[in-house]
């Protein structure tokens, strides 16, 4: 037998005497004691000793002999009666004892009990029915009784009604775009900024995405950036918004083509009379066209989610807008009978009791929301509170505030061919007949087109739509242009194949070439900017009246030609829209107007109906990841990404480095690059304000400016916090300085040319913008690409000569760094493996995790980290920056010897108790980022790649403007603006060409 069942059986008889002797072998005692035990020092609990005859059977024995019929001469009485006893104790607690419930149920044997027993308790005996009728009492009091099952069946989930209950839930905690359900089967989603939204698509297609940029169209949806909207005087809203802006930053809200509504602007607004500090972000504005007889203007403004909240505390500061409006509770009105159809209520017999009960099991539950009204499909912001105020006002100046988030769908198009997709995915509105004119409707268009002036503004920016199928390329139409238009529902002309929009010769050669001329050399005119969008009314109408799919499936299987067009068309089929031209590169003079495009605007809840229509021209569709690359690929800045003056920009660098922190420590220990190393101070974050201090620190000593030219603050006073030069005058000189002497098409340019670089002109900038950094362009000369944080660097005469006699070589190479905590982390590993607690180095030691994690251990421990003299601050520029071989002390004391081609660290500060270290990191606080090198440090890179466009490595970064004007004065003419490129994670210098395109 075997040896799990001699356990079993053990495990049974472990309370059983064990001096009850036989007079033969066999069973005694009459119990089930094994044979071969003569003594109670041989009966030891939970082990039994197995049969002669080769174990415990059951029924016969092997061998054909039978069980012996004898009983025991004699028992001890002593142990029998506790043998007895524990079996007796054992049995009352089986009776006894309940199972881990503690329901009545539980007191039943289990042959008893039924599932039905829960919920009725006449199937249980009689005796305990008074105790469970008690406990479903308390149960239905505490609420604890569930309603209905959480694990429905999926064909239960996926019904629209239950659908459409569980995507209203969803959205009440992160906003959904009108295309997340398409994206979501698409793209992979992320939750950021209070929206779902997608990333990048699941399948490969980078550079499928910038072939349809450079020479077709691709399609983002922008819903999610916010559109804040101001209503008033046209002298009291400049008179405010003057106060956000600088032109010295370029066109502000008074630009005579954007305050005409002909263009749309943009420009980066500042705090309240705080420029060049406390910048809040970039944004676009549009103004609605001036209409007759009325001096109040309209105004949009669309930005970021991340400024959103910053954005209108500004506004309703500078506007006076103090006032908040509260939203009128909407109720639904309960339709009444038609005398149709109350007479056919009337025609069919009520049904009697056992009719309903019995039709009320097979129809489906009615599917409401909670507060009892049919589920609606949520359109617009779904998070906020129904009491939020979203508008505010000012009985002083008169200007109200209306906030629009998620109450206009935006599109952006872009590509040279997103003008033809346009024009093959909408049709003009067509005109209502005389019929549908005459009677009062429910619907906008034909009570709009009553008036003959609407359809003659109608018809001439459809003329000037038309003129759009003449133009070869999207970049010939002046950048900003507004063309507002009233379109057909686009379901209506859905083709039955994804097709690919092309312009059409055809259509191109019967367009009026005077006019196309006129368009694209003056742009669209200003009374064609005006649209029907700009009306609150105009848009809640098309939103609540727009033709449901079930009734476009319904018409379209009337038709008698299946997938001809639905004609004529509903009168509910019209929607107000407006296009906005996106301009596309402007700065710089390679591959201007790159990137053009167009921007479609919607009202809410027409979102797929347009969306749809688009792809099915051909149309690329891209998420957050490629229009990071589309801002890279033209050479401008990213929001939040590369403005970290911003408040959102220091938040998203946070979070960045949070989110690095966080891959970086999930690797093991032995496979985590040691950035100590590699001489990187900072791989996960950009030390900004200790860039400028430091480089106005290093002007200070070595001179060449003066305490008033450089900006030095006293002692006592704090820093100035640093800032992102955007002065266009300054730009303007600084993209000259760094050109080369003998580049080329620099004498053809007729502006006027700016002062020359020489010491004192850097001397008057120092004293302006000390600490300021520069958006600057790096485009490597060789191979290679630039990654996120690396570090731009000041080449030395060395390296400069060594340019210029071998063109294509790779570049100087960064010494290897000494990481003075690495034992020390070890050591503490170590430390913690080590049993018995507290040992007596353990006060020397930190407390290491598995991820390598120590807290940092009190500075005198190692000589390498005692406080040592800190070598001059000022970098040498033009001389070599020789490495020299000194000895080091490790943490155990032994000198350790460093090779020549080893630079040691810098000396470390003393670190502070309760700051942790990282294996691989520099902690807290850094030694000098300029000086850590070999190199000195100039800036970092916020976006790098390989650039498909420029087919080289490009990086986009900021630089230190007092780093880069000394830099630039201390190289040759013919060599000026060569800067050094080196990745957080590679030793290797590349040779980088600047450029500041203003």
């Amino acid at each position: 037998m075997s040896g799990a069942k001699n356990r079993m059986r053990n495990k049974k008889m472990r309370d059983q005497p064990g001096n009850v002797t036989y007079s033969s072998p066999g069973w005694r005692n009459g119990g089930d004691t094994p044979a071969g035990r003569t003594g109670e020092a041989q009966h030891v609990k939970g082990h039994g000793l197995p049969h002669q005859g080769g174990g415990w059977v059951r029924g016969h024995q092997s061998g054909g002999s039978v069980y012996p019929q004898e009983l025991p001469k004699y028992i001890t009485s002593s142990y029998f009666a506790r043998a007895r006893a524990a079996e007796v104790k054992a049995m009352l607690k089986a009776v006894n004892k309940r199972t881990g419930s503690c329901h009545t149920f539980g007191a039943l044997p289990k042959h008893m009990r039924r599932r039905a027993m829960s919920h009725n308790t006449k199937r249980l005996p009689t005796r305990l029915r008074e105790g469970a009728q008690r406990m479903l009492e308390k149960s239905l009091l505490t609420g604890k009784k569930k309603e209905e099952s959480k694990a429905k069946s999926r064909k239960a989930r996926r019904r629209h009604g239950n659908l459409l209950l569980e995507f209203n839930r969803r959205q009440r905690k992160n906003m959904w775009l009108e295309t997340h359900i398409w994206h979501a089967k698409r793209f992979h989603m992320l939750k950021k900024w209070g929206y779902c939204l997608g990333d990048r698509p699941t399948f490969k297609c980078y550079r499928a995405c910038y072939r349809a940029m450079s020479s077709h169209c691709l399609l983002q949806d922008l819903s999610y950036y916010c559109c804040v909207e101001l209503q008033g005087p046209e002298e009291e809203l400049l008179s405010a918004l003057s106060r956000l802006t600088s032109k010295d930053a370029g066109p502000t809200f008074a630009a005579v083509q954007c305050l005409s509504g002909r263009r749309q602007g943009s420009v980066v607004l500042y705090g309240s009379d705080q420029y060049p500090a406390q910048p809040l972000g970039p944004v676009l504005f549009l103004w609605r066209p001036r209409c007759e007889g009325s001096t109040d203007r309209q105004l949009w403004i669309w930005g970021h989610p991340t400024l959103k909240q910053d954005l209108l505390s500004e506004l309703r500061a500078v506007c006076q807008c103090s006032e908040a409006v509260l939203p009128v509770p909407v109720h639904v009105p309960v339709p009444e009978p038609t005398p149709a159809g109350a007479a056919e209520a009337a025609a069919i017999p009520p049904k009697g009791p056992a009719q309903k009960q019995a039709s009320s099991r097979k129809r489906k539950r009615a599917e409401q929301d909670s507060d009892g009204l049919p589920a609606k499909k949520i359109f617009g912001d779904g998070t906020r509170s129904p009491t939020c105020p979203v508008t505010w006002k000012s009985a002083l100046t008169g200007i109200v505030i209306n906030d629009l988030t998620m109450e206009i769908v935006r599109y952006r198009l872009i590509g040279p061919l997103s003008h033809s997709v346009l024009t093959e995915a909408l049709c003009p509105a067509t005109d209502c007949d005389v019929e549908a004119k005459n009677r009062q409707s429910c619907f906008w268009w034909p009570e709009h087109s009553k008036q003959e002036q609407n359809m003659a503004l109608h018809r001439e920016q459809t003329d000037v739509f038309q003129l759009l199928k003449g133009v070869y390329s999207s970049t010939e139409i002046p950048g900003g242009s507004v063309l507002g238009l009233t379109v057909d529902d686009p379901r209506l002309t859905l083709p039955r194949m994804r097709c690919k929009a092309e312009p059409d010769l055809q259509q191109a050669i019967g367009v009026d070439e005077e006019k196309r001329r006129a368009l694209t050399l003056q742009g669209v005119p200003e009374h064609c900017c005006q649209s029907a969008l700009w009306d609150r009314n105009v848009r809640d109408n098309a939103t609540d009246n727009k033709i449901t799919e079930k009734e476009l499936n319904r018409m379209r299987s009337e038709l008698l030609v299946p997938g001809s067009c639905l004609k004529p068309t509903p009168p509910q089929g019209r929607v107000p829209v407006l296009l906005v031209h996106q301009p596309g590169k402007q700065l710089g003079q390679e591959m201007p107007s790159w990137g053009a495009g167009w921007d479609l605007l919607l009202p809410k809840g027409w979102g797929m109906p347009f969306w749809v229509p688009l792809v099915y021209r051909g149309v690329r569709v891209a998420g957050l990841q490629m229009s990071a690359k589309h801002s890279q690929h033209k050479g401008a800045p990213h929001f939040p990404h590369d403005y970290p003056d911003c408040i959102a920009g220091a938040r998203f660098q946070d979070e960045q480095q949070a989110e690095l922190m966080n891959k970086f420590t999930r690797r093991p220990p032995g496979k985590r690059t040691n950035y100590i190393k590699h001489g990187c101070l900072a791989p996960f974050r950009c030390p900004w304000q200790q860039l400028v201090e430091e480089w106005v620190e290093i002007v200070k000593e070595t001179g060449e400016g003066s305490d008033a030219q450089t900006g030095v603050e006293t002692d006592g006073v704090p820093p100035r916090r640093f800032s992102v030069l955007r002065s266009r005058k300054v730009m303007r000189q600084l993209s000259v300085w760094c050109k080369p002497s003998s580049s080329k098409g620099q004498r053809l340019q007729r502006a006027p040319q700016p002062a020359s670089l020489c010491p004192a002109t850097a001397a008057s900038l120092w004293a302006s913008h000390g600490h300021s950094l520069v958006w600057a362009r790096f485009s490597l000369l060789a191979k290679g690409r630039p990654e996120l944080h690396a570090m731009v660097c000041v080449p030395t005469d060395e390296d400069l000569r060594l340019l210029s006699k071998e063109p294509r070589c790779m570049g100087p190479q960064e010494p290897l760094h000494v990481d003075h905590f690495r034992k020390r982390v070890k050591s503490a590993r170590k430390g913690k493996k080590k049993k018995g607690g507290k040992a007596k180095g353990a006060s020397e030691e930190q407390v290491v995790g598995s991820d390598g994690v120590a807290e940092k251990p009190d500075s005198t421990s190692d000589p390498s980290q005692r406080p040592t003299e800190q070598p001059s601050s000022v970098p040498a520029l033009t001389q070599n920056q020789e490495v020299v071989s000194t000895p080091s002390r490790t943490s155990d004391g032994d000198t350790d010897a460093t090779p020549a081609s080893v630079a040691p660290s810098a000396p470390a500060p003393a670190p502070a108790t309760e700051e942790r270290l990282v294996l691989g990191l520099w902690p807290e606080p850094l030694p000098s980022v300029t000086s850590h090198c070999s190199r000195v440090t100039l800036g970092w890179v916020t976006q790098g790649d390989f650039s498909l466009a420029a087919g080289c490595g490009e990086a986009l970064g900021l630089v230190s403007l007092t780093g880069l004007l000394q830099a630039l004065l201390r190289q040759p003419p013919e060599q000026r603006g060569l800067l050094l490129l080196r990745n957080p994670s590679s030793l290797q210098y590349r040779f980088a060409k600047v450029t500041i395109e203003a």
